[in-house]
């Protein structure tokens, strides 16, 4: 006899512990980047989220476990809000919660990340992971050991102590045992932490590797970017389920208020305007709706063309000052520009893409140019030709165009910053090619690529002037001499002199100091 199939339904950890994969914790190497890139992302959005200049304390410690070299203890500090105490079992030991399911700006999205890294070192290790954090208000520091109940996802509390505080600390310290690869890991490691000198100049960073190795990145600027303010939904942002969800939740009793009060760009007469082309009572109660009159509200707010564009409130974007800033302090170029786009809009969701473009100096020369992606302040370092910023540097620009010589020493900046980004996959290290995404990228590079031009031509007519005055200033002394044989009252010195400056008088921005500069005499 046939047996049947057997069905059973799977938590989310339970999911996630099956499916690591998905997540960027494909491998130990993968997974030692993947936990610190977690803890410090959450730890910038704890501090710059709220106004405060980011000090982030990161180490990694082996031989921890005797007998065990490959299992490491990554420590992350922050001076951040800190977590109040009922909340720090959850935040850290049960998938899917987080303080980011709201729409603003996170480098958070999914409330898996920092869950992520506590379940693989729990899989790898077996144990706990350690958080201690006070709150700024706070007059105690809390302390929990937790491990995830993965058939439940539910957190499980091992111990929990509190200490009275004896400084004005506050922030959140996070220990972890994790399996890894530094060997394979560490050239990831340090390009991430650069990447964040790079997109967060105004935070310092204190690393330490399994080595010993200190890196120290002091902030070089006290200049922040704004911190992202919760907003209510875009109409062209709705579906049928986020309707059902908000009319659920609304203390609204009419359909007009509703519309007014749960979203953004909804006034007195859109609502009107709304109401009649749905043909119904403004003043219904919106929880009296049916399921058809739902479908057809989702169907009028996606494709209704008169609301304005989604508040770029919930963004916090860096601004060119910033970018140009963190592009001078880390990779020391000739020349710097930033530009940042007016803000956007793709499928109901605010987006502004910031673009910065680096050139000469200490950046290499490459026959592709340095592309430095970012999404809401995360540098994005794996799957780099799947992303679209890949796309539109590499493919939709000519960089001939703007006198760009290959190799060349050339570094571009993409920053999309959004309350939804599109990522390929919840590992978030590429961007999905969304044409109004791809569109903005293409244009702020191509603003800097134009302000680059005008460097390199400028540069290279200085240069030419520089060749022409140096090929004059060579037959000064010669000229000189056979003149002081002709002109037997003028000396020699004084006609090399006069005949300097006509040279200097005529090529304006030529610096040069004299004829010895040009010159070498041989007596």
């Amino acid at each position: 006899m046939q047996q049947l199939e057997r069905f059973r339904s799977l938590s989310p950890a339970e999911f996630f512990y099956r499916n690591k994969e998905i997540a960027g914790f494909s491998n130990p190497a993968r997974a030692l980047y993947q936990s610190i890139r977690e803890l410090v992302e959450n730890a910038l959005d704890a501090t710059d989220s709220y106004g405060i200049l980011p000090v982030i304390k990161v180490s990694i410690d082996s031989g921890i476990i005797p007998d065990k070299p490959e299992v490491y203890l990554i420590s992350v500090e922050d001076n951040g809000i800190g977590i109040p105490p009922d909340n720090i079992p959850q935040a850290f030991a049960q998938l899917l919660y987080s303080s980011k399911y709201v729409l603003r700006q996170t480098r958070g999205m999914f409330g898996i990340g920092v869950k992520m890294a506590v379940l693989y070192s729990q899989i790898t290790t077996g144990k706990p992971v350690e958080v201690l954090s006070s709150t700024i208000n706070s007059s105690r520091i809390y302390m929990f050991r937790l491990s995830i109940d993965i058939k439940n996802n539910r957190p499980v509390i091992h111990h929990k102590a509190s200490f009275k505080k004896s400084s004005e600390w506050h922030g959140t310290i996070v220990k972890l045992f994790i399996e890894g690869d530094w060997n394979r890991a560490k050239s990831k490691v340090y390009e991430y932490f650069k990447r964040t000198a790079i997109i967060a100049p105004y935070a310092t960073i204190i690393f330490k590797d399994p080595t010993d190795n200190v890196v120290y990145f002091k902030r070089s600027t006290t200049l922040m970017p704004k911190p992202p303010k919760e907003v209510k939904p875009h109409p062209h942002g709705v579906d049928i389920e986020l309707l059902k969800m908000l009319i659920s939740n609304t203390t609204t009793t009419t359909l007009k208020e509703f519309l007014i009060e749960e979203f953004q760009g909804i006034g007195e007469v859109t609502s009107k305007t709304i109401t009649e082309l749905l043909k119904l009572n403004p003043d219904k109660d919106p929880k009296e709706l049916s399921n058809d009159e739902i479908e057809l509200l989702a169907k009028v707010l996606k494709e209704f063309n008169n609301f304005k564009p989604p508040r770029p409130d919930s963004l916090s974007y860096l601004g060119e000052e910033i970018i140009k800033i963190g592009l001078e302090s880390i990779l020391k170029p000739e020349f710097v520009t930033a530009n940042t786009r007016k803000p956007s809009v793709y499928e109901g969701h605010a987006f502004i893409v910031e673009v910065g473009l680096a050139y000469g100096g200490n950046i290499p020369l490459s026959e592709e140019p340095l592309l430095l992606r970012f999404a809401n302040k995360i540098p994005l370092l794996y799957d780099e030709r799947s992303d679209v910023s890949w796309k539109v540097v590499n493919q939709n620009i000519d960089w001939s165009l703007y006198e760009v010589e290959k190799p060349a020493p050339l570094a571009v900046l993409v920053h999309i910053c959004s309350t939804k980004i599109p990522y390929k996959g919840v590992g978030k290290e590429s961007i999905a090619d969304v044409p109004e995404i791809e569109n903005e990228i293409e244009k702020g590079i191509r603003e800097v690529a134009r302000e680059l031009k005008t460097y390199i031509v400028r540069r290279r007519k200085e240069r030419e002037e520089v060749e022409k005055a140096i090929g004059i200033i060579k037959f000064i002394p010669d000229i000189a001499k056979s003149l002081s044989s002709i002109v037997n009252d003028v000396p020699y010195n004084s006609l090399s002199s006069e005949l300097f400056k006509l040279v200097l008088k005529k090529f304006k921005n030529v610096k040069i100091r004299g004829i010895d500069d040009v010159v070498v005499s041989v007596e």
